[in-house]
């Protein structure tokens, strides 16, 4: 795995359309995400959650502050954003090649950045897709699966490429509760084996806590950080945490953080109607 992933948002700001409707997504935001840990950021719809994401992506170009990449700079209002191998995006909607088998799927990024031959990157994505239970679906279309393998096979195709950061923007949104627990439990794997930095947005407060090493809560639009809550609960994790004291106590502490602020977007949303 690639070395490093510490992240460092210092107080970013992003204006879209500042030449004409002016909206403000970004505040001042700051956060110091440390190398390998796991960042889940949950706030109300519409805050600015993906905005930052896709910042840090290197996909749009910050209005004020900076960001940081272990030391690097990443993006600025006078550096231009770019995207880069080492943060790998997996977006909600999914976005497998339909014409590709899910292993050829996975073995498209080291092929394409030329890391790996073809054998080598169908080894590695074949040793992915086991790790994500998908072994035996290996061969097939993304047609053939379940959403939920889709959103396994992504996952495996990310790591493929061994970023420091991996970015998740809602990825099991569409899951049902029983799948959405399978996927958890692969990801955790991958996650206890290869320690990348995780930066991933949820409105599911019972995965936020359940996954995180830290979570931000952020503030209804424009987006900064109202609260962050560190979770120390044992790894690896299994569901019988959801029962215990110090779970039911973080997520709690997170629920009324979040109610605060959907509240006021909501009541934000009724004075502009």
């Amino acid at each position: 795995m690639s070395v490093g992933g510490a992240i460092s948002v210092r107080e970013a700001s992003k204006i879209y359309d500042p030449d004409g409707a002016g909206v403000l997504a970004l505040d001042r935001c700051s956060m110091e995400i440390g190398k390998g840990e796991f960042t889940v950021v949950v706030g109300p719809s519409g805050c600015g959650k993906t905005t930052l994401l896709n910042a840090i992506a290197g996909f749009h170009e910050l209005s004020g502050g900076e960001i940081y990449l272990d030391g690097r700079l990443l993006s600025s209002p006078s550096r231009p954003a770019r995207p880069g191998s080492d943060r790998i995006v997996v977006f909600q909607n999914g976005a497998l090649f339909p014409w590709m088998t899910v292993w050829e799927n996975v073995a498209f990024g080291p092929m394409a950045q030329g890391t790996l031959s073809k054998e080598a990157a169908k080894a590695k994505a074949l040793s992915g897709l086991e790790a994500m239970g998908l072994s035996l679906i290996a061969d097939d279309y993304p047609g053939q699966i379940s959403s939920g393998m889709r959103r396994r096979a992504e996952i495996a195709r990310a790591m493929a490429c061994e970023p420091k950061v991996l970015l998740l923007d809602e990825p099991f949104r569409a899951l049902d509760a029983l799948t959405k627990t399978v996927a958890h439990q692969f990801l955790m794997e991958v996650y206890d084996r290869d320690r990348p930095t995780v930066f991933f947005i949820t409105h599911d407060l019972d995965e936020a806590v359940f996954l995180a090493s830290k979570v931000f809560v952020m503030t209804t639009r424009p987006a900064g950080v109202k609260k962050i809550l560190e979770v120390t609960l044992p790894r690896p994790r299994d569901y019988r945490l959801l029962a215990s004291p110090e779970y039911q106590s973080l997520r709690a502490e997170c629920q009324d953080a979040v109610r605060e602020e959907a509240l006021k977007a909501f009541s934000a949303g009724e004075r502009e109607m």
